[in-house]
């Protein structure tokens, strides 16, 4: 992350899966939008006591309206550059994304994103979450339908090449 990015849009409740031939489980995180990359936080120092006033704000967010293109008060880029130092965390430049969609399910919205980190080919479905069940394994049980297509579009327009 470069000390002149700021954060342009920032979601939490975030459950991202892998999109492989055998893949199993999910994680859930943070997927942060700045002016040049694309955030997936899994491993956070926020407090415990942050995050639960928080992923309840944006459920409300969520249904007065579906916009993505959203920012929590308390997570500022300095919370940002600390998260990134753990190698769990995800930062992905907008030129390493090879494709970027979305769709609507049955159940939720969901983003689509292809990317190579690494020299890897890496794909994920992410959705955001509204509730959870916590035994035997945490996992969503509840999805919100929101509107992609702001942050999508966000990420495409800054692309220095087009798919």
């Amino acid at each position: 992350m470069d000390p002149d990015e700021k954060i342009q849009a920032h979601l939490v409740s975030v459950w991202r899966e892998p999109k492989k031939f055998f893949s199993i489980g999910g994680k859930e995180g943070m997927l942060v939008l700045t002016d040049k990359h694309l955030m997936f936080i899994h491993k956070t120092e926020a407090k415990i006591k942050w995050w639960q006033a928080i992923t309840q704000r944006q459920v409300v967010n969520f249904i007065k309206s579906k916009n993505t293109m959203i920012i929590h008060d308390g997570y500022n880029e300095k919370n940002l550059i600390e998260d990134l130092e753990n190698e769990k965390n995800i930062e992905i430049s907008f030129d390493d994304i090879t494709s970027i969609n979305h769709e609507e399910k049955p159940w939720g919205s969901v983003l689509l994103l292809e990317y190579h980190k690494n020299g890897k080919e890496e794909k994920f479905q992410y959705s955001i979450a509204q509730d959870w069940v916590k035994y035997p394994a945490k996992e969503p049980t509840k999805y919100m339908k929101v509107d992609w297509a702001p942050f999508v579009q966000y990420i495409k327009d800054r692309q220095k090449f087009v798919e």
